[in-house]
């Protein structure tokens, strides 16, 4: 798929009789467009310039692939049990059970690492083998073991869910294979469980970014942790989920997932939303980041204000999944260097106290049904630095606060289980006599 994308790419170049002086700066451009993963950046800016709007279209997305079929969220495997061994009618011998495959999480694996080395995507479990009389009962055929990442959910092809890996050595039995022939069945083997199952990874992130194109996530990626995300002025920069971790001081690492930027109608699937909007779902708090002076999508798209930008993102999420909304919240404001950043931020701050009374400036199907309560609102400059001391220090707390929350609630539901219910009619503390 990757080279097709290439040969359509300089078709479409080609097509477009795209003319460059033929200086260094030229050069490289071209070899950014053909083999970088920075291309589809300049690729967003051509479309915004460019009359063909369909063949621009195309050219976006060749230079779209290149960048995000690098990175793999889902799989569709085939798995077969293995077939039980015959029985020996003759002696009563029982054949050995197929093996069964199993889903295990380790580490070191990636979903994109699975997808090269099994590029058939089908995993069979070994045979039982079949009763004799030097051994009666067959052998037990060999367990098939597919291994993938943690943070994986595994589903059959209906949509029932089979288990979750959210830690290493996690194990998700996903077919069972066949039993033995025996007196039971004539000696016949039982046939092998087979499917197909989908493995979603959903990222396991203490911190989720969320943001429309260009507010600045990488760029506070960035400032936050050690992580190093694709960073340019073009919307759209960041194709894939960045993981970057927060060190303190005393050595506490905070993980900080960085999601591509959502457009409107991403709960619909546009711009691969549904891929994106999962992995927020794993998140404990989320971070909503949003350009004080607004954005603009594209030349054809409305200009949006900071308050517009938070109630679309509110509304996105509210359409996925509801309940992400009731998730623990901080808004940052980027981009405080900017001029006038001030004066934009106080306006943004009184629209949010009273969300209700600015509502007309969005159409009705684009206002959420209940608005996200922000714990605090942080303004920052990711390029400065400004903001971001106060950032981390409130993450820390924020999360230290929370899990301190659900310790309590944890110790508090084990002592009501271990409390013994009082018998009808016995009151509390009553001492019988008797003679």
């Amino acid at each position: 798929m990757v080279w097709i994308s290439r040969i359509c790419y300089r078709k479409v170049c080609k097509r477009l009789q795209i003319q460059l002086h033929y200086t260094s700066l030229a050069r490289n451009t071209i070899l950014t467009l053909a083999n970088q993963s920075s291309a589809h950046g300049v690729a967003t800016s051509w479309y915004l310039s460019l009359e063909n709007e369909t063949v621009s279209l195309i050219l976006v997305f060749c230079l779209f692939f290149l960048q995000y079929g690098n990175f793999v969220d889902n799989l569709r495997l085939y798995v077969r049990g293995g077939s039980g061994g015959m029985g020996l009618p003759r002696l009563g011998g029982q054949g050995g059970k197929g093996g069964d495959v199993w889903v295990v999480a380790q580490k070191e694996i990636t979903l994109k690492k699975m997808k090269d080395k099994y590029p058939q995507k089908r995993f069979t479990a070994g045979v039982g083998a079949n009763s004799s009389v030097q051994a009666l009962r067959g052998q037990k055929g060999e367990d098939q073991e597919i291994l993938t990442p943690p943070g994986i959910t595994v589903t059959d092809d209906n949509g029932k869910a089979l288990g979750e890996l959210n830690h290493e050595g996690d194990r998700v039995l996903v077919a069972r294979g066949g039993l033995g022939g025996s007196y039971h069945s004539g000696f016949l083997p039982k046939k092998a469980q087979a499917r197909i199952i989908r493995l979603d990874l959903r990222l396991i992130a203490d911190i989720g970014l969320v943001g429309f194109p260009n507010a600045g996530k990488s760029s506070l990626l960035t400032a936050l942790s050690h992580a190093k995300p694709q960073i340019a002025s073009y919307a759209f920069t960041t194709l894939r989920p960045e993981i970057g971790t927060v060190m303190y001081d005393d050595h506490k690492q905070i993980s900080v997932a960085d999601l591509p930027g959502l457009i409107e109608g991403a709960h619909m699937n546009r711009g691969m939303g549904h891929q994106f909007l999962k992995h927020v779902e794993r998140t404990k708090q989320l971070l909503f980041v949003v350009d004080v002076c607004g954005f603009q999508l594209a030349s054809k798209t409305p200009f949006r204000s900071a308050f517009e930008a938070v109630q679309l993102l509110s509304k996105e999420l509210e359409l996925y999944k509801e309940e992400l909304l009731c998730k623990p919240a901080v808004l940052v404001v980027n981009k405080m260097d900017l001029p006038g950043a001030e004066h934009k931020l106080t306006e943004l701050q009184e629209q949010l106290q009273t969300p209700q009374e600015f509502s007309h400036l969005l159409p009705e199907d684009m206002v959420p049904k209940n608005n996200v309560v922000f714990r605090h609102v942080i303004p920052i400059s990711a390029v400065t630095g400004l903001g971001i001391t106060h950032l981390k220090t409130y993450i820390r707390q924020s999360l230290d606060e929370d899990a301190s929350l659900a310790t309590e609630s944890l110790h508090r539901d084990k002592l009501q289980a271990k409390t013994p219910s009082m018998g009808k009619g016995i009151t509390p503390n009553t001492h019988r006599h008797y003679r």
